[in-house]
């Protein structure tokens, strides 16, 4: 088995002496190229065989083909075909399986493809029920194994601490990512000699019997408080201690934030395990017996308690799901003692090449068995030419408690899960030597020595600045994590286009709480070449917390005031990502109105560990429309420019120099308990979308129209909005649904109606409509349904052929509802009300020389809502989301499109 290991930066060096060492070896890269190196190799050797009937010689299904005392193995399929990873210096597999005697395999090198193993046939008696050796056709019917697991089933309940009154435990919890399959060869190399050290912090993985590289560590230290009534489950972390490359990151934290989202406990007493972001049925969930196939395989003891042990794998192995065993106790309780648990080979999973979960339930007073253990170890591997990484997540639970807990502890824990404000001040070896419940291996607690060395390795703090702006889409303005006080970015600005100023150069940043933990500025310059105009914006913002980086860290208690100068157009403001993004400039069709806006505005924001935010307002601005779009009021005459046959307006001077200036308030409350971020250099981003989003605000302003204050007046909106992740049982994915409404309660000119949120780049952009034209509908009135179903491979995984794909549907349907009522609809006038304007479009001048006035907006019918519908194929090489759009009303709307493809790139497990 060849295998390499090497340094990004040197990659150019060592690659030909790599070569000449291992002629097979086909190419080196990164692998998260935060991490500097990466293991590269051929692909993992593999046994492969099948198991036969030593009588029949007819597949025996889903026997057990394990390493013995290793903890590493995997089922047999419905034929009998196994494979299982090889592993130097394993020389023997064990296979077994309910009715036959156990067999164990001696290995010979050079033949471990294409092996027959005969199992013996036994029947044996369990539980009063004679297990034949008779192997057909799998059957819930008359099956024990059904049978028992539906007695656990029944009785998970009793073992379900929620039904105490309250219930308190300590966690420790210790997580380690690690390069994984390491050799030390090339750290013999002359070229490599400078990350020979290396070799002390590369150890053995007992588990898996590879070689590691450990890059960080996290240990966390919390107590759960849980009451019935009212129901009430909070945590609360009383230390933390992080060590590894994400220390070398000024947004290191966003590593750690992930893995614990990705890799967290499984609680098999809930219907679905949250894990590696998806959803695994639990195999005692009550849908369980539908979902897997459940085989009797053992009796055995587990410490002194008789165990009785059950097989599981899911009907389709495709479906996310787990396989393994569960070890039930062989008394009435039908209480679980251990569970282990993996995933098929033919799982449709990215990323995760092997997984294995121990966890062991102990009595607690009272009788219950719960989960005291749990271990996990996740290898993973992005593809054939990039390394391979291990993810080891250890927890363990004691100290129960089942007394009154005081109400002044719930009061004390702010929202699901607070962290002490001394958490991050507990690094001393002594304290963690008191709590620690899982021992560091040697080289984790070599950890700080390790980041010294590399950080000393001549070259390495340039290798970082290339890493940190492919990362962060910023250039810091020090090697110093502690002394970098600002950063240039975001990179993607730099250069953009739009059809008003054709190319644009930008130049952005934003200070550090290196510079000061208070007191924070951002902004830009930019330029556009065909106007020669200079644009800008300038935010001064004061944290009333202190932060450690960035001012948008939770919970925010924020009071900035910002200027702004630059155009826009009218979906920028939609978009959830900064409008001047080279990626989003690649439209769909020409965007060619724009506003010039100059504003200035006060904001405050306030967060609270409930899920409660206020926003606070107070803005005035200054609108002039350039580019084809302009403002004219009603009853006014157009200037008109012969073009061709016909006159045509030229957007003549007259109908750009007038401004729209408004001064407006808005106050926003949005409600969202128990989500989580992770915040980046340029946003906030959510860790996950399983926390539901309710939203209100109302804006109250007055504006004065071009052309002095004729026509003045007030205005106010009000919106409100829902969004729910809802998981369908069965594996069938989830379905993602987000509503908003809103109501424009005066007459305005249109630039303060209601714009649908229309999309006009072909990257996917999420709450936006992807075929409605920029001003194509304007409202006073609306409601929006966008419905998403990912159904997780659900169909694509029972179709001969495209199963093999691993691809992922989703279907969805964008659906608009919206009015205008005749008080804001120019036609109802006569187009004669001075306190309007003209809607989008243009003059034309007939022959006769009587000029009409074409309107590219459509009042939408009450009756007739827009509907687009979505059909996506996701996981494209395990990268790349398709979408395709249909429109399916008001298809014959000027310059509207009826359908279209979207893309974006999503890696997901």
């Amino acid at each position: 088995m060849m295998r390499n290991f090497d340094n990004l930066f040197w990659c150019k060096h060592i690659l030909p002496k790599a070569k000449e060492i291992y002629p097979n070896l086909s190419q080196f890269l990164s692998v998260f190229i935060f991490l500097f190196f990466c293991v590269v190799g051929d692909l993992f050797a593999q046994i492969t065989g099948v198991v036969l009937d030593a009588k029949t010689r007819k597949p025996v299904d889903y026997a057990n083909v394990y390493y013995d005392g290793k903890g590493v193995g995997n089922l047999a399929d419905e034929k009998g075909r196994f494979v299982v990873s090889q592993h130097d210096g394993w020389n023997d597999l064990t296979v077994s399986s309910m009715g036959y005697v156990t067999q164990k395999v001696h290995l010979q090198p050079g033949r471990t493809k294409g092996l027959m193993v005969l199992l013996v046939p036994q029947p044996r008696e369990l539980a009063m029920v004679t297990v034949e050796s008779k192997r057909t056709k799998y059957s819930r019917k008359n099956n024990p194994a059904v049978e028992l697991m539906r007695k656990v089933i029944e009785h998970k309940k009793s073992n379900d601490l929620h039904s105490r009154d309250f219930v308190t435990f300590s966690k420790y919890e210790k997580m380690t990512f690690s390069i994984n399959e390491v050799t030390e060869k090339v750290f013999d190399m002359d070229s490599a000699k400078q990350w020979s050290f290396l070799k002390e912090h590369v150890e053995y993985c007992e588990k898996t019997g590879k070689l590691i590289l450990p890059l960080t560590v996290d240990e966390t230290l919390s107590e759960t408080y849980y009451r019935r009534d009212p129901k009430t489950e909070k945590t609360l972390v009383k230390a933390k201690n992080s060590r590894g490359v994400n220390e070398l990151i000024n947004t290191g934290e966003i590593l750690n934030t992930v893995l614990k989202d990705c890799f967290t406990d499984v609680n098999i007493y809930d219907e679905e395990c949250k894990l590696i972001r998806l959803r695994f049925k639990s195999p005692i969930a009550n849908s369980a017996i539908g979902f897997y196939r459940f085989y009797l395989q053992d009796t055995l003891c587990i410490e002194g308690d008789s165990v009785i042990d059950v097989g599981f794998i899911p009907n389709n192995q495709q479906d996310v799901g787990f396989s393994g065993h569960v070890y039930v106790m062989k008394d009435s309780s039908y209480q679980v003692r251990r569970v282990e648990l993996s995933i098929p080979k033919r799982s449709d999973v990215n990323w995760v090449e092997s997984m294995s979960i121990s966890q062991d339930y102990e009595e607690v007073e009272g009788g219950e068995r719960v989960a005291v253990s749990n271990d996990m170890l996740i290898e993973l591997r992005v593809n054939s030419w990039l390394g391979k990484m291990q993810v080891q997540y250890s927890t363990r639970k004691f100290d129960y408690a089942f007394s009154e807990i005081p109400n002044s502890v719930f009061k004390y824990v702010k929202g699901t899960t607070f962290i002490e404000p001394d958490a991050g001040m507990h690094t001393d070896a002594a304290y963690w030597q008191q709590y620690r419940k899982v021992e560091l291996t040697e080289t984790e607690e070599k950890m700080e020595s390790f980041l010294d060395r590399i950080t000393k390795i001549r070259g390495f703090k340039y290798l970082m600045v290339g890493v940190k702006a492919l990362l962060e889409n910023f250039v810091e303005t020090s090697d110093s994590l502690q002394n970098n006080k600002f950063d240039f970015g975001p990179i993607n600005t730099i250069i953009s286009h739009n059809d008003y100023d054709k190319f644009r150069f930008r130049i952005s940043g934003l200070t550090t709480a290196n510079l000061n933990p208070h007191l924070f500025w951002n902004g830009y310059l930019a330029y556009g070449t065909k106007t020669h105009n200079i644009y800008g914006r300038t935010e001064l913002t004061y944290s009333f917390n202190k932060k450690s980086y960035l001012m948008r860290e939770f919970p925010k208690n924020n009071l900035s005031i910002a200027y702004w100068n630059d155009i826009i157009s009218p979906f920028d403001k939609f978009i959830p990502t900064d409008k001047d993004n080279m990626f989003t400039n690649l439209r769909t069709s020409k965007v060619d109105q724009f506003t010039h806006t100059k504003e200035v505005r006060l904001t405050y924001d306030r967060e609270w560990y409930s899920g409660v935010k206020l926003a606070a307002s107070f803005a005035y601005s200054s609108n002039r429309a350039v580019d084809a779009l302009f403002y004219q009021r009603l009853g006014t005459d157009p200037v008109v420019t012969a073009t061709g046959d016909m006159q045509q307006l030229a957007y003549a001077p007259s109908l750009h120099e007038g401004s729209l200036r408004t001064r407006e308030m808005k106050v926003s409350i949005e409600f969202e308990p128990g989500a989580s971020y992770i915040n980046t250099k340029q946003r906030r981003i959510k860790v996950n979308k399983d926390a539901p989003v309710l939203t209100f605000s109302h804006t109250l302003g007055y504006a004065n129209l071009p052309s002095g204050a004729i026509g003045t007046g007030y205005y106010n909106v009000t919106e409100a909005s829902l969004f729910k992740r809802l998981y369908v049982p069965g594996g069938w994915g989830f379905i993602d649904t987000d509503l908003k409404a809103g109501i424009q309660w005066n007459k305005v000119p249109f630039p303060l109606l209601i714009h649908p949120a229309a999309n006009q780049s072909y990257i996917i952009m999420d709450n936006t409509f992807m075929l409605i034209s920029p001003l194509e509908f304007l409202n006073d009135r609306y409601a929006q349904a966008m419905i998403k179903w990912n159904l997780s491979g659900k169909i694509f995984n029972r179709i001969p052929l495209i199963k093999h794909l691993q691809w992922r549907e989703t279907l969805g349907v964008n659906v608009l509802w919206g009015t205008l009522s005749s008080k804001n609809n120019p036609a109802t006038s006569g187009y004669t009300d001075p306190r309007l304007f003209y809607f989008p479009g243009h003059f034309v001048q007939a022959a006769d020389g009587t000029i009409r006035y074409e309107n590219n907006t459509v009042v939408m019918d009450a009756n007739t809502p827009y509907i687009e519908l979505r059909f996506g194929i996701g996981n494209i090489f395990k990268l790349f989301y398709v979408e395709y759009v249909r429109r399916m009303t008001y298809l014959h709307n000027p310059d509207s499109h009826r359908q279209g493809f979207r893309v974006s790139m999503k890696m997901m497990f």
